[in-house]
């Protein structure tokens, strides 16, 4: 049966909306990649500012670590005997310790 003017046959609404899915499928993959873009930018920049800070982070904890060092060495030359007389005991605590881990 003929289709009549301004009616719709099965097969011309299949096609229109096969071509309605294709533009919103479209659509929809070029939000997502936009969106992977976006996230993507962020990520990175976060990972930047990230690096940024822990430089600096790392800077000051060498510089304290310099600074400990060198306050170290200067009570050490300055009081030889009990420097020594700490590293003892602590070698004896540590002895210690080991000898009754190793008994458990």
């Amino acid at each position: 049966m003929p289709a009549k003017a301004g009616q719709l046959t099965t097969e011309d609404a299949a096609a229109a909306a096969n071509d309605t899915a294709a533009k919103i499928t479209a659509d929809a993959q070029k939000a997502i990649a936009d969106a992977a873009k976006r996230i993507e930018a962020a990520v990175q920049q976060g990972l930047e500012q990230l690096r940024a800070q822990s430089r600096v982070y790392a800077d000051v904890a060498g510089e304290q670590l310099d600074e400990a060092t060198r306050v170290a060495s200067e009570q050490i030359r300055a009081r030889p005997l009990a420097a020594t007389g700490a590293a003892l005991g602590v070698g004896v605590l540590i002895g210690l310790l080991l000898a009754s881990a190793s008994r458990r």
